[in-house]
């Protein structure tokens, strides 16, 4: 994918925005419930763009929704480039569900596929967006808000009410299915607390291969001390005296560990990590892990992350 400089890059985030403004009002043009009739079984097509929106869909939607999620797992959501199937899976969905705060650029070729009468949820709408880590560094919201389980919690009321809206007959279900996963990341978030306490305050300091901690550092108390790429996008290019800057800043303030997603070449992080002497971890950040390894679900992927950051830096 070709490098988009910061003016296009916010072009193009204002595109989505409207794009899918214009796409949730069309949404009510077509009742859902007169195209359930099309799908297998009564049951309504549901398309998630990612593996982590995927498996929180599932868990509200449980059996009474054929789910399809659009990136496969170990894709980059930031350099994913839809095939022609995916245009008809698009254009085949019931109910699109998507992360939001500018994540998907990759939609902006499907758009004009999706059907009028599909519902489009944008998950990251409410939510208390933040901005680049850096004053006038990128005109753009982080997208990366599933890093913090709380925001994953409001993510919960968004899907059952969309999902009791398309199918209004399992609505019940839903609220239940919602109730129980919303106290299991309640008691996931009081998990997290816990095994963070681990970590000495002096030693919560976090680099990455690119800036994806935002929302979990202000939750859980950690200062984001830098990024090898500076940037929410992996796309982004690095910059020498940045780099230069952040080695400086790794060495002055002590930092343990730099954090590599599992979906980034982690070449430019191995060469921070020789140069300043810190061990690279390994993580997962947008995407889950193939079906039976150790993050497939929303909930084992954190787990897993936090067993690595804490025993990284305690």
């Amino acid at each position: 994918m070709i490098y988009m400089d910061k003016k296009s890059r916010s072009i193009i985030f204002i595109l989505v925005a409207i794009c899918f403004i214009g796409i949730s009002a069309c949404s009510t043009s077509t009742p859902a419930n007169k195209r359930l009739s099309a799908t297998n079984n009564g049951k309504p097509k549901v398309l998630a763009t990612t593996t982590i929106v995927g498996d929180v869909v599932r868990q509200i939607g449980d059996e009474h929704i054929e789910l399809t999620v659009l990136l496969p797992a170990g894709s980059d959501p930031h350099s994913f480039e839809p095939t022609p199937k995916d245009i008809a899976t698009v254009a085949d969905a019931d109910a699109i569900f998507l992360n939001g705060a500018g994540l998907e650029e990759f939609m902006i070729p499907l758009h004009e596929n999706i059907q009028d009468g599909t519902l489009v949820v944008d998950l990251s709408d409410g939510l208390d967006l933040q901005s680049a880590p850096k004053e006038g560094k990128e005109n753009q919201y982080d997208p990366h808000v599933w890093m913090d389980p709380n925001n994953v919690i409001k993510w919960v009321g968004n899907i059952e009410t969309n999902l009791s809206q398309l199918d209004p007959s399992h609505s019940n279900d839903f609220k239940t299915n919602a109730g129980a996963y919303r106290q299991a990341l309640t008691d996931l978030d009081a998990w997290v607390q816990d095994k963070v306490g681990q970590i000495p305050e002096s030693q919560r300091k976090l680099v990455s291969d690119h800036y994806f901690f935002g929302y979990f550092a202000s939750h859980y108390g950690f200062e984001v001390v830098g990024a090898s790429i500076p940037s929410f996008s992996t796309l982004a290019e690095p910059d020498a005296q940045e780099l230069a800057d952040l080695e400086d800043s790794i060495t002055k303030l002590g930092v343990g560990a730099i954090f590599v997603g599992n979906t980034v070449n982690p070449t430019l992080a191995d060469r921070l990590a020789e140069d300043t002497g810190i061990k690279v971890v390994p993580i997962y950040t947008g995407s889950l892990s193939e079906a039976d390894g150790p993050a497939d679900t929303y909930l084992d992927y954190i787990r897993y992350n936090i067993n690595a950051i804490v025993d990284a830096l305690k």
